[in-house]
């Protein structure tokens, strides 16, 4: 993924876990975080819960490669900035990103 990310001109920064994230000093730099719905130790939505109450209000892109019934209207309903279901195309999330960064910043989307 961060292959893919930096060839289209994103900076990007890995982390191992949803733990790792939130650890992170310089979480207030990240312009948009990318998380599986299904990690070891921490769950994509705990991890977003987790972000916005410590204040955390930048874009939040969810994936997925299970088809669990209600994940994508819980994702969305909750303020997520895109949901993706693997597998999806390099441009799918590309796409993702260009409008949930163009739609923070209150850009219209082009």
């Amino acid at each position: 993924m961060g292959r893919l990310v930096r060839s289209y001109d994103f900076a990007a920064q890995l982390f191992g876990s949803g733990l790792e994230l939130l650890q992170f000093v310089a979480l207030d730099r990240i312009a948009c975080v990318i998380t599986d719905v299904a990690m070891p130790g921490m769950n994509g939505f705990v991890l977003y819960e987790t972000l916005r109450a410590r204040g955390f209000d930048k874009p939040v892109i969810f994936m997925t490669g299970f088809a669990e019934e209600g994940s994508e209207q819980r994702a969305l309903a909750a303020g997520a900035a895109c949901f993706l279901r693997k597998p999806f195309q390099d441009t799918d999330i590309i796409r993702c990103i260009e409008l949930a960064l163009l739609t923070h910043r209150g850009e219209p989307p082009t």
